[in-house]
């Protein structure tokens, strides 16, 4: 292989490579931590919420379970009772187990619990917010109907009540005082 060829191989696997990067999704080592839990995550020696170890930050979501309760990865699937958050906007957060980081199925309305490239998940937070504010209308529009036609008996009641009090007045009122004349 002369020298042209080699160059050009260089610059077409150099090439490849910066798309390569430039494409995947940018993965934050503070990843998969709720936004209360990111001052926890600043200092340099962090440690396990357990109190058990502590670990340098650049071992935060490096793929290996050094706490037991899952402190240090709480953006990938490698420790059993690891937490990941959603930050979902436009739609409500959520917490998932750290077990479906990353296993091709769209856990996260906005996506982010699959961020490894393996499969593309479209943003439908604000779908879920249109469903959302729809059911809380309906929801809305229920309980009116409902305090509406509430309303509407004790008001029937009251009419029931009161003609019942003016048919007393009215026809044994007038018997009552004849009886005791």
């Amino acid at each position: 292989m002369d020298i042209s060829n080699r160059n050009l191989l260089s610059i077409c696997f150099s090439s490849c490579l910066i798309l390569i990067l430039h494409a995947s999704p940018e993965f934050s080592p503070l990843y998969g931590i709720q936004p209360q839990d990111v001052k926890y995550y600043k200092s340099e020696i962090i440690k396990c919420k357990d109190g058990l170890k502590s670990f340098s930050k650049d071992r935060l979501n490096d793929g290996f379970c050094d706490c037991v309760d899952g402190t240090d990865e709480p953006g990938t699937s490698a420790c059993p009772d690891g937490r990941f958050y959603c930050r979902n906007e436009g739609s409500e957060s959520q917490l998932l187990y750290s077990s479906r980081v990353n296993d091709h199925l769209c856990d996260c309305c906005d996506g982010s619990d699959e961020y490894d490239g393996g499969i593309s998940c479209p943003n439908a937070c604000l779908n879920d917010a249109d469903v959302a504010q729809t059911e809380k209308s309906t929801t809305t529009a229920v309980w009116d109907d409902i305090n509406t036609q509430k309303n509407d008996r004790v008001s029937l009641e009251d009419m029931v009540h009161k003609l019942k009090g003016c048919f007393y007045d009215d026809c044994f009122s007038p018997l009552l005082s004849a009886c005791q004349v």
